[in-house]
């Protein structure tokens, strides 16, 4: 047997482990706290209080609740094990899939995998005490790149990535492209109806709000100012200078929590 084949045969046997399963499953519920959080840091935004509406911020706030660093933990530890999970997805999975879809699906999924790997290190950073500003890391990096001869193009490009992205999130709720990854079989018509509602809501919001986020980053490189790009909290502060900058947030808020409660249904019925 050639030995590329002998490592699939290895990480999908190690991609199907229970173990990985249910800790992954125990991360899902996790994301949907660390949602809800930054949906209640959005409405305190929206009235006036000086809160950082950023993963980190979401975070402090879990953590600050009674025994929320063990909870944030094992959210932790839970968001490691998603990493892992989307992992070996852009190595060997999607085997439901065939041609270009499974490509595209392999490459969201290594994507995701640095997603999910930054968020749990955050996470390990509160958790320890830490203080993670995001929002302040962001500026410091993009000070960086914009100190190279090709850092402003750099950052503009990553700017554009960025906003892409929460273009296309938008339109995967809206076309309820979440809904090939559910158990539909398992789940009561109800069930689905209420996973189909949060998906398209959450998705089409959270993608919207990342948006913004990379719009900014955008405006950072095409002004040479570091100080725009400021991530998630950016984005939120700036719909707050917005006109109906208080509705745009209760938008906001309403959308993270919402999907919040959709990463529930993901917990319990994602395909993993």
């Amino acid at each position: 047997m050639p030995l590329t084949d002998t490592v699939r045969r290895t990480a999908r046997a190690a991609g199907n482990s229970p173990a990985l399963e249910n800790l992954t499953r125990a991360g899902l519920v996790g994301y949907g706290l660390l949602h809800l959080a930054v949906g209640w840091l959005a409405l305190q935004i929206a009235n006036g209080q000086a809160a950082r509406g950023d993963q980190s911020g979401a975070f402090r706030l879990l953590a600050a609740q009674p025994f929320g660093k063990a909870l944030v933990w094992a959210i932790a530890a839970g968001l490691i094990a998603m990493a892992i999970w989307q992992l070996f997805e852009a190595a060997v999975g999607h085997l439901d899939e065939r041609g270009g879809r499974r490509t595209l699906e392999r490459v969201v999924s290594a994507g995701r995998t640095v997603a999910y790997l930054a968020l749990g290190v955050t996470a390990i950073q509160v958790a320890r005490g830490g203080d993670p500003a995001t929002g302040s890391r962001q500026r410091a990096a993009t000070s960086g790149l914009l100190g190279r001869p090709d850092g402003q193009w750099l950052v503009g490009i990553a700017g554009v990535a960025v906003t892409v992205v929460g273009l296309v999130l938008v339109w995967y709720g809206i076309k309820k492209g979440f809904v090939r990854h559910l158990l539909r079989n398992r789940m009561s018509a109800g069930e689905f109806r209420a996973a189909v509602l949060t998906g398209r809501l959450g998705y089409a919001v959270k993608g919207a709000v990342y948006a913004v986020a990379g719009v900014l980053v955008t405006l950072a490189a095409v002004t040479f100012d570091p100080a725009k790009s400021t991530g998630l909290d950016g984005a939120l502060h700036t719909l707050a200078q917005q006109p109906f900058g208080y509705a745009l947030l209760l938008v906001a808020a309403a959308g993270f929590a919402v999907f919040g409660v959709y990463c529930y249904f993901q917990a319990r019925y994602r395909k993993v």
